[in-house]
């Protein structure tokens, strides 16, 4: 493998680390905002759907509780989205000077998407009491259409920084770009679709896990059993999907990243009949204290005990990622994964049994916690995909030294950037939390006779 460096000068190593740090706590903050904006628009579709259907007034209360949660969310998150693609300019001139003409077809791909879900959300949001039910209800197709096509076209961008293809390499020149054939990568197909189901994990958990506390604290009218129904029954359904995916992923690295597979494992030595290694850490290049599988990574890998897995011995030490965080993170996401799945069954064959939610404490309590758990499922994940594929920010092309910006002071716009997130995660969450309070119930006694006569039918 050999890169191509576009810098005359070299990041100091202190700087160097300052970027990583700045484009880690920007993608790690995004990324939670990116799977509500994907995931949450199904959920007011189809609620205000039900809310049509039925006439259940428990619905559209649900629906435009949401709705509001969604304009705030989306208005952070174009923030933090701005913030991150001034910062691949910025901090990677070294990418996307070179490599800009290659990925960056998807990132305007996504532009396009954005502007399509901010126009219909802003739609969305104001014409509630201006069009037809079922015309606003249409509306809301384009934001989710929208917000999953963006997470598509931006996952597709990463997924090439794993497998460059679409270009040819000639004199330290890139030539012969295939946009179309850069976009569509070998390992788009795989990475879009886990992000994807992720996102709908993620803000069915995290939404439902509100409606768990409530639920906890007695509140078991039917408008809270349904804030927790709705959004817990989307992230049960994809659950196991996601398990699925994962396992046809891990295929997929031993054949085209089988370096970030052994470092996820922490497999040293390439072997047949490779064990599979849950926990433990890394002394001296060795594994200890880790409970193995036998010949579980063969078998996950080839369906056979004697399956052959490189190990990271295949490469130079210089060429390898650091072992402990890839281990400990993928290890962590694979167990979230699986608790997940086990809440989900769990819900399923009770409310199969008798239309009803399990009725020990113990589920909600649980399930309080599900939404969390996603999120760090999704924040590992992360770091299996980038620090994995380390020391290359374009694997095997370009190593992340080599392209990253050697001007001085990177720390300064990484202690800025602290200050930034910390305002904006505290003002989320204020304004969140407003809008998840109910109003004061008045006793229709004590509302004078021509404010109950003019009072709207329908209650926020």
């Amino acid at each position: 493998m050999t890169g191509i460096s576009a810098l005359a000068g070299a990041a100091s190593a202190t700087d160097l680390l300052a970027a990583r740090l700045q484009m880690a706590v920007s993608l790690g903050w995004h990324i939670v905002l990116s799977c509500m904006g994907v995931g949450m628009p199904v959920l007011l579709v189809f609620t205000e759907w039900r809310a049509i259907r039925t006439g259940d007034d428990n619905y559209m209360r649900l629906a435009r509780k949401w709705a509001r949660a969604v304009g705030v969310l989306f208005a952070v998150g174009a923030v933090s989205g701005t913030i991150l693609s001034f910062e691949l300019g910025l901090l990677w001139p070294g990418l996307m000077g070179v490599y800009g003409q290659v990925m960056g077809f998807p990132f305007a791909l996504e532009g396009i998407a954005f502007f399509i879900e901010a126009i219909f959300i802003g739609v969305y949001l104001y014409s509630w009491d201006r069009l037809p039910p079922r015309i606003h209800l249409l509306t809301g197709i384009p934001v989710m259409i929208a917000g999953t096509a963006s997470a598509f076209f931006v996952v597709s961008a990463n997924a090439w920084m794993n497998q460059p293809v679409g270009f040819e390499a000639k004199d330290g020149k890139i030539t012969s770009v295939d946009p179309w054939g850069a976009m569509l990568n070998p390992a788009t197909p795989l990475q879009t679709t886990h992000m994807i189901v992720a996102a709908f994990m993620v803000a069915g958990f995290l939404v439902a896990g509100v409606y768990a506390v409530a639920l906890l604290r007695g509140r078991r009218d039917r408008y809270h059993r349904l804030g927790f129904l709705i959004p817990f029954t989307l992230g049960s359904i994809f659950a196991p999907i996601q398990i699925v995916v994962g396992d046809f992923i891990a295929r997929f690295l031993a054949t085209n990243q089988p370096v970030k597979l052994a470092a996820a494992e922490a497999l040293f030595q390439t072997r047949a009949g490779a064990p599979l290694s849950i926990g433990g850490f890394v002394v001296n290049d060795e594994l200890r204290y880790a409970l193995e599988i036998p010949y579980g990574l063969s078998m996950l890998v080839g369906f056979h005990p004697d399956t052959v897995v490189q190990g990271l011995n295949v490469v130079p030490a210089a060429d390898r990622p650091p072992v402990n965080p890839v281990h400990l993170a993928f290890d962590m996401m694979v167990g979230i994964g699986f608790f997940l799945l086990l809440m989900a069954a769990w819900f399923a064959l009770t409310w199969w049994r008798r239309r009803d939610l399990p009725r020990s404490p113990w589920f909600l309590r649980l399930a309080a916690v599900c939404g969390v758990a996603a999120v760090v499922a999704v924040e590992t994940g992360w770091i299996v995909t980038e620090v994995g594929r380390q020391p290359w920010v374009v694997y095997g092309r370009l190593r992340t030294a080599d392209g990253v910006n050697p001007a001085p002071g990177l720390w300064l716009g990484f202690l800025a950037l602290l200050l930034v997130y910390l305002f904006l995660t505290v003002a989320i969450g204020y304004v969140l939390r407003r809008l998840a309070r109910e109003p004061k119930e008045v006793p229709a006694e004590e509302i004078p006779g021509e404010v109950l006569l003019h009072a709207p039918q329908e209650r926020d």
